[in-house]
């Protein structure tokens, strides 16, 4: 079998340890930059641990009909065949009230494990999907560029060294949130996960250097496929506690709601991984937003409760913490396609056991110019700094790169 290209650029690096088995497979190809840390050895992540789930939300959900200012007229004004009918609205409290598609949330709002912020965006807002996205996943400002992930610096400063995984995404590329300076064991699990190993790049790659030796004589190539039979390990142990696990509640047949039976399986398994991330796609809503719109919520809804019920019934939800994001919301009035185009602040769901129950914030301003931008109260970064600093216990100043005010949702 002939040996691949490889890759030498970082962003070669990231996209391809994203195709298969996980950064660490890669790191014999890489530059000095990123080997020399995988070596030393650490002490394992401890199997009891804060977790956190990260939910993306991509394409830009729709703050204002997830999250509805029931009272306000000028919110039926704006979005005349969009609006939610206040009377099928869940009414939450005197200003806000939730999507009909969203009750599962109102009943775990009701039992004390929501937390709601609204308004949440970040200063001269960018409404490009890359753009807003990356100022997102690397909680940069929007006028400077980082080639780290939030997350990937807190795996420097808190994860280093050992070869389990402290991250795991489901999805074929590597979140930009964990792009990191050292080297991590980062897993990432294909849509098509129980058929995967098949074909692709790095399973060509990985089954030439295991067959072909002569292929990685030199130093360089030896830790290599070390770190790929780490790799593959890693890979059939997780396997193994996806096949073999019991879920107590029923998922979604959505995607969303198996990826989050799998996190809910390598948490009981006793994965030692920190980070789980998963996409749910489809909210990029420029035309015929209604039943699009109202079926997403839906399936994000269910997906979290059953998630939340099974950590429950397993006796795990005192080491879990979910998170939703997207890159922005949308703006307050509809367009002439029954759609809404790309906005700026919305709100955001944290979930779990310990958080602090409530709606933060107040209802979004409709009294401006409908072309204008919804104002943020909260900087994505401050949700980020309280995560980071009451979760996790990490110096969030140092892994943010400036002091932003905690939150009380923790």
């Amino acid at each position: 079998m002939p040996m691949r290209n490889v890759p030498y650029t970082r962003r070669e690096f990231f996209q391809t340890g994203a195709r298969g088995l996980g950064l660490l497979a890669f790191s014999g190809y890489a530059p000095l930059f990123l080997t020399k840390t995988t070596l030393a050895r650490a002490p394992e992540a401890e199997k009891d641990r804060s977790i956190l789930v990260l939910v993306q939300l991509a394409g830009g959900n729709d703050g204002l009909n997830t999250l509805i200012p029931y009272t306000d007229s000028r919110y039926y004004a704006l979005r005349p065949t969009l609006s939610v009918a206040e009377d099928e609205c869940i009414r939450l409290d005197d200003d806000n009230a939730f999507h009909p598609s969203c009750d599962p949330l109102r009943r775990l709002l009701d039992e004390g494990k929501l937390a709601v912020l609204q308004n949440v965006g970040y200063p001269n807002p960018n409404r490009s999907h890359f753009r807003s996205m990356e100022i997102w996943e690397t909680a940069s400002g929007s006028d400077r560029y980082l080639h780290t992930g939030w997350l990937g610096r807190f795996l420097d400063n808190d994860c280093c060294g050992s070869d389990r995984p402290p991250a795991v995404h489901f999805g074929n590329e590597v979140p930009q949130a964990f792009l990191a300076r050292k080297s991590h064991a980062i897993h990432g699990i294909g849509r098509s996960y129980r058929n995967r190993r098949r074909g692709g790049q790095t399973v060509d790659l990985l089954e030439s250097l295991l067959e072909h030796p002569e292929h990685s004589g030199d130093t360089n190539g030896a830790f290599l496929r070390h770190t790929m039979m780490n790799a593959l390990a890693t890979d059939q142990r997780i396997r193994r506690v996806i096949d073999n696990y019991r879920p107590m509640a029923e998922y979604p047949g959505h995607q969303l709601g198996q990826s989050l039976r799998n996190i809910a399986s390598l948490i009981a398994g006793g994965l030692e991984t920190r980070v789980y991330f998963v996409t749910l796609r489809g909210f990029d809503t420029h035309s015929n937003q209604l039943n699009t719109h109202a079926n997403l919520l839906g399936v994000l809804s269910r997906s979290l409760a059953a998630f939340q019920q099974d950590l429950e019934s397993h006796g795990l939800d005192d080491q879990v913490l979910t998170m939703t994001f997207s890159e922005f919301g949308r703006r307050p009035d509809e367009n002439g396609s029954r759609g809404t185009d790309h906005g700026t602040a919305a709100p955001l769901f944290v979930l779990g056991k310990h958080c602090r129950p409530g709606i933060f914030g107040q209802p979004p301003d409709l009294s401006l110019d409908p072309r204008e931008p919804i104002p943020f109260s909260y900087d994505f970064r401050q949700v980020y700094a309280t995560i980071l600093d009451k979760w996790f216990g990490c110096p969030a100043d140092e892994v943010l790169d400036g002091a932003f005010e905690r939150l009380k949702f923790l």
